[in-house]
């Protein structure tokens, strides 16, 4: 990933257009510690680190081709 990737910040749409998932699938899979944490950026906004969502889609990936296999 390049550095730009690396330090940007996405608001929850953001995430969740990325994601494909519904905002309470996201805060679900938070609350299981099965979906990276926001940082918190002031009394009520947080945002996700971009490189931390593309990671969990890489390891969801790598789980489903590994459920495919078995």
């Amino acid at each position: 990933m390049d550095h730009k990737t690396t330090n940007r910040l996405m608001r929850l749409s953001e995430v969740q257009r990325l994601t494909a998932l519904p905002k309470s699938s996201i805060y679900h899979l938070m609350k299981q510690n099965d979906f990276p944490q926001p940082l918190k950026l002031s009394k009520r906004t947080v945002a996700w680190k971009e490189s931390d969502v593309l990671e969990w889609i890489e390891s969801r990936e790598k789980v489903a081709k590994v459920e495919e296999s078995t």
